[in-house]
């Protein structure tokens, strides 16, 4: 490989969320202990953004920045390179990360105690969003059979057609499952979305992880119709490691809804964006798209990796080959532990750190969310502790 993916970077005392997270939960871990929770990547930055950047901090002053020109013109690009989605810069609102944009499209478009349909288990802060601004979570489990998960569409379409459920909050590719969505499914999914005039939000973030035989549709794309009712969030902090930037592209079609979603933004001037997060986004969009390729062969790899060791070594524990993203949703059902039971077990036994089913809903329990963004051999020493830990145990 031309890039480097075999380098651990030392993150301890740093303040990185999921280093500190660790420490919180066990303080006396070893020192090749990493954690496989959060989901940023324990790889380098592309040297692409590295050193564009210091080459920007020569030539810029560090003043109040909108988006300009080149960097409109890098996200429509990357959009239609990628995605085959054409898009106009004039659709794209920047809001500082996509939760703040779930939280912001929820004001917008609905009165407290109004429904918000969810698929659950489900990215978190969707829950947290409705919670926190007062409207009501209708969650529609996805239907899982051996792993594989699909959309419960006759229990969706009975819930959309209820007047007080307002909006979908969608996962496309799914987090935390690892679906890709087919074109059928995402075309089945709009036509009940535009029948019950649901407003959409689709949180695509993590659109550039495609496994191998899998397409990504972007939702709005599926039907002709939908663009009138959808709000895509999109950004470049999960393919090039930028989260701590704050930078989301949030891409709305329609105008009266993108007025209505920008004027909610400002109100908490959430479309503040840091003068980084736009040229970090441009050079990602522009100079990265070989270490995105590369980067892409690395996690099919540690999936396959983690896949393998659990088929091989502990059967009973399923780790499904994911579809999409760089997390994968292991089944630890098998062993009969209750969620505080495996924590526990994960935390002080193994210092096997994850992120914790159960907080993806109650569909999640006995379930851990992990993170392969980081290299191979240091994967590969977590599941040997994860291993000792079992056989220890008498698994």
């Amino acid at each position: 490989m031309k890039y480097d993916f075999t380098t651990l970077v030392d993150r301890k005392n740093t303040g990185s969320a999921k280093w500190e997270q660790m420490a919180d939960w066990n303080s006396k871990v070893a020192p090749d202990t990493v954690p496989l929770s959060i989901a940023d990547m324990e790889l380098k930055n592309p040297p692409e953004i590295i050193e564009g950047l210091k080459e920007y901090l020569d030539e810029t002053i560090l003043g109040y920045t909108l988006p300009y020109p080149s960097f409109y013109k890098a996200v429509v690009n990357w959009q239609k390179k990628r995605h085959n989605w054409t898009i106009e810069p004039e659709w794209i609102i920047n809001t500082q990360g996509v939760v703040a944009a779930f939280y912001a499209a929820i004001r917008a478009f609905s009165n407290k105690g109004d429904g918000i349909i969810v698929f659950r288990p489900v990215y978190y802060p969707f829950l947290q969003a409705i919670e926190d601004n007062e409207r009501t979570e209708v969650n529609v489990p996805l239907i899982e059979t051996d792993g594989h998960y699909t959309i419960d569409f006759d229990a969706f379409e009975e819930v959309a057609a209820k007047a007080e459920n307002k909006i979908l909050i969608f996962c496309s590719p799914h987090n935390p499952v690892g679906r890709v969505w087919t074109k059928e499914e995402l075309q089945k999914l709009a036509e009940i979305i535009i029948q019950h005039d649901l407003l959409l939000i689709s949180d695509e973030i993590w659109y550039d992880f495609i496994m191998p035989g899998h397409t990504h549709t972007v939702t709005t794309t599926a039907h002709p119709q939908l663009k009138k009712q959808t709000i895509t969030c999109t950004a470049p902090s999960k393919s090039f490691n930028l989260a701590g930037l704050g930078l989301s592209n949030i891409i709305i079609e329609d105008p009266k809804i993108r007025e209505r979603f920008r004027s909610e933004i400002e109100k908490v001037r959430g479309d503040m964006i840091n003068i980084f997060g736009f040229k970090a986004c441009e050079i990602a969009y522009t100079k990265s798209e070989a270490w995105l390729d590369e980067l892409l062969t690395l996690i099919k790899n540690n999936h396959q990796v983690v896949h393998d060791f659990f088929q091989e070594k502990f059967p009973k524990i399923k780790a499904p080959f994911p579809e999409g993203t760089y997390l994968q949703w292991l089944d630890f059902r098998a062993l009969a532990l209750s969620d505080e039971e495996l924590e526990q077990f994960l935390h002080q036994e193994a210092e096997f750190f994850t992120d914790e089913g159960y907080i993806f809903g109650e569909e999640g329990s006995g379930f851990e969310r992990i993170n392969v963004a980081l290299p191979t051999d240091v994967l590969k020493t977590q599941l040997y502790k994860l291993e000792a830990a079992l056989k220890q145990r008498g698994y």
